[in-house]
């Protein structure tokens, strides 16, 4: 399902004209984006929680040489889902 997808599907269900469902689904994902930038976690209750993981500097080795090499601390998008969302999908 591609974004205008999810529009046209969210302007269905919810009754609302698909450029205000756009205009709203495009706020959401700025809002959340935001969100996590600031490293907030981010729970919709019954959906799922979004919240950053952190990853620690680490060795490792080049899969081409076996040189040892450092992979830089980094950080990633994580999302549980809730459990109205699991027993949907199931």
């Amino acid at each position: 399902m591609t974004k205008a997808d999810l529009a046209a599907k969210i302007a269905e269900k919810s009754g609302i004209a698909r450029t205000t469902a756009e205009k709203a689904l495009n706020g959401f994902i700025l809002a959340v984006s935001e969100a996590l930038a600031d490293d907030q976690k981010i729970t919709l209750v019954g959906f799922g929680t979004f919240d950053i993981a952190s990853r620690a500097q680490r060795e490792g080795r080049n899969p081409r040489t076996g040189q040892p090499l450092t992979i830089p601390s980094s950080k990633s998008v994580r999302f549980k889902a809730g459990s109205k969302l699991k027993d949907a999908v199931k």
